[in-house]
């Protein structure tokens, strides 16, 4: 059974960094694509930032240049990197994978809260 499992979340200050990670596990199939999406209060999912199993990315513009996605295939883990964080980024991460065949899970959510 497939799990993807979120660690990382937290409060910190205006202009500060946390680092999200998310490990998936239970198949052997290929994860295509990991990433993660956010919610805030009363607005919808938005993507933040997603990774290819060959290395493309892709990110939401409002993260541009202060957020850094990365992964470790042989682990199927990735990695959010988020500095100069701003008030507008607390949210309820979530990450994703896309494996191969059985398609895209979530996890369970992380809260970042960041305080201004």
């Amino acid at each position: 059974q497939v799990q993807l499992v979120e660690s990382g979340g937290g409060l910190v200050q205006a202009g500060g960094s946390l680092r999200l990670s998310c490990a998936a596990s239970g198949s052997t199939f290929s994860v295509l694509t990991m990433g993660w999406y956010r919610q805030a209060p009363g607005k919808q999912r938005e993507l933040v930032a997603r990774m290819t199993i060959g290395g493309d990315t892709n990110y939401a513009d409002s993260v541009k240049g202060r957020f850094t996605i990365s992964r470790d295939n042989a682990k199927n883990t990735v990695y959010l990197e988020m500095n100069s964080l701003k008030a507008e980024d607390t949210a309820v991460y979530y990450c994703y994978a896309v494996y191969s065949v059985l398609g895209q899970y979530w996890g369970q959510g992380t809260q970042v809260t960041v305080s201004s």
